[in-house]
């Protein structure tokens, strides 16, 4: 029989910065030691460097149309894939230059979630507005062309990479399944996929106090243990390589987006959230709803891979 997964109790609190409609990909800047992320319906990039002092320890970064994801560039500079495209940005001026025009229709599709790999390239996955159809896909930019490597999900999600760079986890988060796929390093292939947990499906009409919720954002830690965000779960999990579930980690709010770990020694976790389109009572319930939560982790997480430039 199973064993049960563990409950871990973490003493979680909130980041001192403004609250997002819908935060995600959070990811720790080692050589700035601030914490990046985005608020997609906000169509803003966060900043949040401790360093700085009280006053100066968040900025912001308003667009016009919507950041899915962020991630680090050689140099100080980011990028960014945002619904009208992939961009690069610089934080420190604010310019910024489009490098690759969607791939998709911008009225029904957008870029969401995405991380790169150890060789620099970009995996981005996206999301079909409607929900009504398999119509998103996931997308790979190695610096200098946006090739399309999946398809045939709604919400793409849940990108981490293995250690040693020859695993690469991914999720269709309606599925309620995380998947696994071998990763051909040199070529940037995926192949031999399996399902690396499967969650209960939501039932309709059922209270949510019942439901675990679905897998959204991810992160690695050190012993390759993946945490996923379970939406609408009021939790995070961790599981296993072998797809084992390890771990509960229960939150104070209803809907996390995604985890990731930073700090000067990597144990600091981080979880951005989300509360638009979300009750009036459970918002009033959840003060701490949109804010990125934060608490210190038993272990360490893997350091965010940098894009190529």
């Amino acid at each position: 029989m199973t064993a049960p997964a563990l409950e871990l109790l973490l003493d979680w609190q909130p980041l001192p910065a403004p609250p997002s409609l819908l935060g995600e990909s959070p990811f720790w800047h080692p050589d700035e030691q601030a914490l990046y992320w985005c608020d997609i319906p906000g169509r803003a990039l966060h900043r949040w460097c401790p360093a700085d002092g009280a006053a100066g320890a968040h900025r912001q970064w308003d667009f016009d149309n919507e950041p899915g994801c962020v991630a680090p560039l050689p140099g100080g500079r980011l990028l960014l894939a945002m619904r009208e495209g992939l961009f690069r940005f610089d934080p420190r001026d604010g310019t910024r230059e489009r490098l690759a025009p969607p791939p998709y229709d911008t009225a029904v599709e957008r870029f969401n979630d995405g991380k790169a790999d150890a060789q620099g390239r970009l995996w981005v996955g996206t999301i079909y507005d409607p929900r009504s159809k398999p119509a998103a896909a996931l997308y790979r930019w190695d610096g200098h062309t946006l090739d399309r490597v999946a398809g045939d999900v709604t919400v793409s999600n849940g990108l981490a990479f293995s250690a040693d760079g020859r695993h690469v986890y991914w999720t269709d988060t309606p599925s309620h399944r995380v998947m696994v796929y071998t990763l051909d390093a040199g070529t940037g292939r995926l192949i031999e996929p399996r399902v690396l947990h499967a969650f209960e499906p939501k039932v309709a009409g059922a209270p949510l106090a019942g439901y675990g919720g679905r897998p959204d954002g991810a992160a690695l830690d050190v012993e390759g243990g993946y945490w996923a965000a379970m939406m609408e779960g009021r939790q995070l999990v961790r599981i296993a390589p072998d797809g084992t579930l390890l771990a509960r980690v229960p939150l104070p709010v209803r809907c996390p987006t995604m985890p990731c770990f930073g700090g000067a020694d990597g144990r600091t976790l981080f979880v951005t959230t989300a509360r638009a389109n979300r009750p009036a009572d459970e918002l009033a319930a959840e003060p701490w709803a949109g804010c990125v939560l934060m608490a210190r982790a038993p272990l360490a997480g893997l350091p965010v891979n940098f894009a190529a430039g």
